[in-house]
Protein backbone atom coordinates (compact mmCIF):
# COMPACT_ATOMS: atom_id res chain seq x y z
CA UNK A 1 0.00 0.00 0.00
CA UNK A 2 1.36 3.39 -1.03
CA UNK A 3 1.52 5.75 1.93
CA UNK A 4 3.36 9.08 1.78
CA UNK A 5 2.79 11.06 4.98
CA UNK A 6 6.32 12.27 5.73
CA UNK A 7 8.86 13.31 3.10
CA UNK A 8 12.46 13.97 4.11
CA UNK A 9 14.29 16.48 1.90
CA UNK A 10 17.98 17.21 2.56
CA UNK A 11 18.95 20.73 1.53
CA UNK A 12 22.37 22.19 0.79
CA UNK A 13 21.18 25.67 -0.28
CA UNK A 14 21.90 25.18 -3.99
CA UNK A 15 19.75 25.12 -7.13
CA UNK A 16 19.86 21.30 -7.17
CA UNK A 17 18.21 21.20 -3.75
CA UNK A 18 15.63 23.71 -4.92
CA UNK A 19 14.69 21.57 -7.93
CA UNK A 20 14.13 18.37 -5.96
CA UNK A 21 12.35 20.37 -3.25
CA UNK A 22 9.84 21.47 -5.89
CA UNK A 23 9.26 17.82 -6.74
CA UNK A 24 8.83 16.98 -3.06
CA UNK A 25 6.40 19.89 -2.69
CA UNK A 26 4.31 18.57 -5.58
CA UNK A 27 4.15 15.15 -3.88
CA UNK A 28 3.34 16.70 -0.49
CA UNK A 29 0.40 18.62 -1.92
CA UNK A 30 -0.87 15.59 -3.81
CA UNK A 31 -0.63 13.26 -0.81
CA UNK A 32 -1.27 15.86 1.94
CA UNK A 33 2.12 14.98 3.40
CA UNK A 34 4.48 16.78 5.76
CA UNK A 35 7.93 17.81 4.54
CA UNK A 36 10.97 17.61 6.79
CA UNK A 37 13.75 19.88 5.53
CA UNK A 38 17.08 18.62 6.82
CA UNK A 39 20.46 20.30 6.71
CA UNK A 40 23.54 18.67 8.22
CA UNK A 41 26.50 20.75 9.35
CA UNK A 42 29.65 18.70 8.83
CA UNK A 43 32.62 18.73 11.25
CA UNK A 44 34.58 21.83 10.36
CA UNK A 45 38.17 21.67 9.15
CA UNK A 46 40.26 24.78 8.74
CA UNK A 47 42.68 25.57 5.92
CA UNK A 48 46.23 26.16 7.06
CA UNK A 49 46.79 29.69 8.32
CA UNK A 50 43.13 30.56 8.95
CA UNK A 51 43.48 30.57 12.73
CA UNK A 52 46.90 32.04 13.30
CA UNK A 53 48.36 32.77 16.71
CA UNK A 54 46.89 35.91 18.23
CA UNK A 55 43.80 35.84 15.98
CA UNK A 56 40.72 36.96 17.91
CA UNK A 57 38.39 34.35 16.41
CA UNK A 58 38.61 30.79 17.73
CA UNK A 59 37.64 27.47 16.21
CA UNK A 60 34.69 27.29 18.57
CA UNK A 61 33.56 30.78 17.53
CA UNK A 62 33.84 29.89 13.87
CA UNK A 63 31.89 26.66 14.28
CA UNK A 64 29.18 28.47 16.23
CA UNK A 65 28.93 31.08 13.48
CA UNK A 66 28.60 28.35 10.84
CA UNK A 67 25.82 26.62 12.77
CA UNK A 68 24.04 29.94 13.34
CA UNK A 69 24.23 30.83 9.65
CA UNK A 70 23.08 27.34 8.63
CA UNK A 71 20.04 27.64 10.91
CA UNK A 72 19.22 31.05 9.40
CA UNK A 73 19.53 29.67 5.86
CA UNK A 74 17.39 26.67 6.76
CA UNK A 75 14.69 28.83 8.38
CA UNK A 76 14.49 30.95 5.23
CA UNK A 77 14.82 28.10 2.71
CA UNK A 78 12.24 27.64 -0.06
CA UNK A 79 9.31 29.69 1.26
CA UNK A 80 7.49 30.06 -2.13
CA UNK A 81 7.87 26.40 -3.07
CA UNK A 82 6.56 25.18 0.29
CA UNK A 83 3.65 27.56 0.67
CA UNK A 84 0.66 25.82 2.23
CA UNK A 85 2.63 22.68 3.21
CA UNK A 86 3.31 21.51 6.77
CA UNK A 87 7.09 21.88 7.11
CA UNK A 88 9.49 20.89 9.87
CA UNK A 89 13.05 22.22 9.65
CA UNK A 90 15.77 20.10 11.20
CA UNK A 91 19.43 21.05 11.67
CA UNK A 92 21.86 18.30 12.66
CA UNK A 93 25.63 17.94 12.95
CA UNK A 94 27.76 15.03 11.78
CA UNK A 95 28.17 12.89 8.69
CA UNK A 96 25.40 13.93 6.24
CA UNK A 97 24.53 10.46 4.93
CA UNK A 98 24.52 8.86 8.39
CA UNK A 99 22.41 11.64 9.91
CA UNK A 100 20.00 11.61 6.98
CA UNK A 101 19.36 7.85 7.13
CA UNK A 102 19.09 7.98 10.93
CA UNK A 103 16.60 10.86 10.80
CA UNK A 104 14.50 8.99 8.25
CA UNK A 105 14.39 5.96 10.54
CA UNK A 106 13.80 7.85 13.80
CA UNK A 107 11.00 9.99 12.34
CA UNK A 108 9.27 7.18 10.42
CA UNK A 109 9.79 8.88 7.08
CA UNK A 110 7.94 7.37 4.11
CA UNK A 111 10.10 8.85 1.36
CA UNK A 112 13.50 10.51 0.95
CA UNK A 113 13.77 13.01 -1.89
CA UNK A 114 17.40 13.80 -2.74
CA UNK A 115 19.49 15.29 -5.53
CA UNK A 116 22.17 13.26 -7.27
CA UNK A 117 24.38 16.36 -7.74
CA UNK A 118 25.47 15.23 -11.20
CA UNK A 119 26.83 18.13 -13.24
CA UNK A 120 29.44 18.54 -15.95
CA UNK A 121 30.85 16.06 -18.42
CA UNK A 122 32.77 14.10 -15.77
CA UNK A 123 30.36 14.31 -12.83
CA UNK A 124 27.45 13.17 -14.99
CA UNK A 125 28.90 9.66 -14.59
CA UNK A 126 29.15 9.85 -10.82
CA UNK A 127 26.66 10.05 -7.99
CA UNK A 128 27.27 12.41 -5.12
CA UNK A 129 28.86 10.54 -2.23
CA UNK A 130 26.04 11.43 0.17
CA UNK A 131 23.37 10.31 -2.31
CA UNK A 132 25.18 7.03 -2.97
CA UNK A 133 25.45 6.30 0.77
CA UNK A 134 21.77 7.08 1.32
CA UNK A 135 20.78 4.80 -1.55
CA UNK A 136 22.99 2.10 -0.07
CA UNK A 137 21.76 2.36 3.53
CA UNK A 138 18.15 3.58 3.42
CA UNK A 139 15.32 1.10 3.95
CA UNK A 140 12.54 3.46 2.85
CA UNK A 141 11.83 4.44 -0.78
CA UNK A 142 14.26 6.97 -2.26
CA UNK A 143 13.44 9.54 -4.93
CA UNK A 144 16.45 10.89 -6.83
CA UNK A 145 16.34 13.88 -9.13
CA UNK A 146 17.26 13.59 -12.80
CA UNK A 147 21.02 13.11 -13.24
CA UNK A 148 21.50 15.69 -15.98
CA UNK A 149 24.13 18.27 -16.85
CA UNK A 150 21.41 20.74 -17.86
CA UNK A 151 18.71 21.46 -15.31
CA UNK A 152 15.16 20.34 -16.18
CA UNK A 153 12.31 22.89 -16.21
CA UNK A 154 11.41 24.25 -12.78
CA UNK A 155 7.73 23.28 -12.99
CA UNK A 156 7.01 19.67 -12.17
CA UNK A 157 4.04 17.31 -12.30
CA UNK A 158 3.50 13.61 -12.87
CA UNK A 159 1.45 12.90 -15.99
CA UNK A 160 3.13 9.71 -17.20
CA UNK A 161 4.76 7.05 -15.01
CA UNK A 162 7.19 4.47 -16.37
CA UNK A 163 7.68 1.38 -14.21
CA UNK A 164 10.60 -1.00 -14.81
CA UNK A 165 9.88 -4.61 -13.85
CA UNK A 166 12.57 -7.29 -13.89
CA UNK A 167 10.03 -10.12 -13.36
CA UNK A 168 11.59 -11.09 -10.04
CA UNK A 169 9.57 -11.79 -6.91
CA UNK A 170 9.70 -8.07 -6.12
CA UNK A 171 8.03 -6.99 -9.36
CA UNK A 172 4.48 -7.30 -8.02
CA UNK A 173 5.30 -4.87 -5.21
CA UNK A 174 7.02 -2.46 -7.59
CA UNK A 175 4.19 -2.50 -10.14
CA UNK A 176 1.53 -2.15 -7.43
CA UNK A 177 3.13 0.97 -5.94
CA UNK A 178 3.69 2.45 -9.39
CA UNK A 179 0.02 1.85 -10.25
CA UNK A 180 -1.14 3.44 -6.99
CA UNK A 181 1.10 6.46 -7.58
CA UNK A 182 -0.14 6.84 -11.16
CA UNK A 183 -3.77 6.63 -9.99
CA UNK A 184 -3.18 9.19 -7.21
CA UNK A 185 -1.55 11.55 -9.73
CA UNK A 186 -4.17 10.93 -12.47
CA UNK A 187 -1.26 9.77 -14.64
CA UNK A 188 -0.87 7.07 -17.24
CA UNK A 189 1.24 4.00 -16.46
CA UNK A 190 3.56 2.06 -18.74
CA UNK A 191 5.38 -1.12 -17.72
CA UNK A 192 8.78 -1.75 -19.27
CA UNK A 193 10.94 -4.87 -19.15
CA UNK A 194 14.47 -5.06 -20.53
CA UNK A 195 15.62 -8.59 -21.31
CA UNK A 196 19.21 -9.72 -21.72
CA UNK A 197 20.67 -8.98 -25.12
CA UNK A 198 19.42 -11.27 -27.87
CA UNK A 199 22.44 -10.58 -30.05
CA UNK A 200 24.77 -13.46 -30.90
CA UNK A 201 28.39 -12.75 -31.85
CA UNK A 202 30.30 -14.70 -34.45
CA UNK A 203 32.04 -14.38 -37.82
CA UNK A 204 30.75 -11.26 -39.52
CA UNK A 205 29.85 -9.50 -36.29
CA UNK A 206 26.73 -9.47 -34.12
CA UNK A 207 23.40 -10.80 -35.31
CA UNK A 208 19.98 -11.38 -33.78
CA UNK A 209 18.59 -14.90 -33.67
CA UNK A 210 14.87 -14.36 -34.48
CA UNK A 211 13.76 -17.62 -32.84
CA UNK A 212 15.69 -16.84 -29.63
CA UNK A 213 14.31 -13.28 -29.54
CA UNK A 214 10.76 -14.51 -30.07
CA UNK A 215 11.12 -16.99 -27.21
CA UNK A 216 12.64 -14.46 -24.79
CA UNK A 217 10.20 -11.67 -25.62
CA UNK A 218 7.26 -14.07 -25.66
CA UNK A 219 8.12 -15.38 -22.20
CA UNK A 220 8.42 -11.82 -20.86
CA UNK A 221 5.09 -10.82 -22.41
CA UNK A 222 3.34 -13.77 -20.77
CA UNK A 223 4.88 -13.03 -17.38
CA UNK A 224 3.90 -9.36 -17.58
CA UNK A 225 0.34 -10.34 -18.53
CA UNK A 226 0.17 -12.51 -15.38
CA UNK A 227 1.67 -9.67 -13.34
CA UNK A 228 -0.92 -7.20 -14.61
CA UNK A 229 -3.72 -9.61 -13.75
CA UNK A 230 -2.39 -9.97 -10.20
CA UNK A 231 -1.93 -6.24 -9.74
CA UNK A 232 -5.17 -5.30 -11.49
CA UNK A 233 -3.62 -3.01 -14.10
CA UNK A 234 -4.08 -2.65 -17.84
CA UNK A 235 -0.97 -0.62 -18.55
CA UNK A 236 0.80 -0.32 -21.87
CA UNK A 237 3.85 -2.61 -22.10
CA UNK A 238 7.29 -2.09 -23.64
CA UNK A 239 9.73 -4.99 -23.96
CA UNK A 240 13.27 -4.34 -25.15
CA UNK A 241 16.54 -6.25 -25.12
CA UNK A 242 19.99 -4.87 -24.34
CA UNK A 243 21.50 -2.09 -22.22
CA UNK A 244 19.10 -1.39 -19.34
CA UNK A 245 19.83 2.30 -18.49
CA UNK A 246 20.02 3.27 -22.17
CA UNK A 247 16.77 1.54 -23.09
CA UNK A 248 14.94 2.87 -20.03
CA UNK A 249 15.86 6.39 -21.14
CA UNK A 250 14.56 5.60 -24.61
CA UNK A 251 11.31 4.25 -23.16
CA UNK A 252 10.98 7.35 -20.98
CA UNK A 253 11.38 9.58 -24.01
CA UNK A 254 8.95 7.46 -26.03
CA UNK A 255 6.24 7.63 -23.34
CA UNK A 256 7.02 11.21 -22.27
CA UNK A 257 7.45 9.86 -18.74
CA UNK A 258 7.94 12.25 -15.82
CA UNK A 259 9.03 9.54 -13.37
CA UNK A 260 10.71 6.15 -13.52
CA UNK A 261 9.79 3.65 -10.79
CA UNK A 262 12.22 0.80 -10.09
CA UNK A 263 12.33 -1.90 -7.43
CA UNK A 264 15.00 -3.25 -5.12
CA UNK A 265 15.25 -6.33 -2.96
CA UNK A 266 14.37 -5.90 0.74
CA UNK A 267 17.45 -5.62 2.92
CA UNK A 268 19.62 -4.78 -0.06
CA UNK A 269 20.91 -1.53 -1.46
CA UNK A 270 18.75 0.65 -3.72
CA UNK A 271 21.81 0.65 -5.97
CA UNK A 272 21.40 -3.07 -6.67
CA UNK A 273 23.64 -6.06 -6.14
CA UNK A 274 25.32 -5.86 -9.53
CA UNK A 275 25.42 -2.11 -9.98
CA UNK A 276 22.45 -2.04 -12.36
CA UNK A 277 20.50 0.22 -10.01
CA UNK A 278 23.50 2.55 -9.87
CA UNK A 279 23.59 2.71 -13.65
CA UNK A 280 19.86 3.42 -13.93
CA UNK A 281 19.93 6.25 -11.38
CA UNK A 282 23.22 7.66 -12.63
CA UNK A 283 22.09 7.86 -16.27
CA UNK A 284 18.38 8.60 -15.94
CA UNK A 285 17.05 11.69 -17.68
CA UNK A 286 14.03 11.82 -15.35
CA UNK A 287 13.57 11.40 -11.58
CA UNK A 288 13.83 7.82 -10.30
CA UNK A 289 11.75 6.43 -7.44
CA UNK A 290 13.34 3.30 -5.99
CA UNK A 291 10.80 1.30 -3.98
Amino acid sequence: MLSIQKILVPVVFTDTSRRVARQAAWLARRFHAEIILLHVVTPFSYPAGVLESGHEITARDLQAHIVQQAQKDLDEALPPELDGIAVTRLLLRGDPAHELVKAARDRNVDLIVISTHGHGVFYRFLLGSVTAKVLHESHCPVWTGAHLEEAPPDEFSIRHVLCSVDLSGRSRHTASLAAELAAAADATLTLVHITDSVEAYGPGGPRVDPAWKEMIVGFAANEIAKLQEEVGTKAEVIIESGNVPELLNRAAEQTKADLLVVGHSPGRSHLGDNGEGYGIIRESHIPVLSV
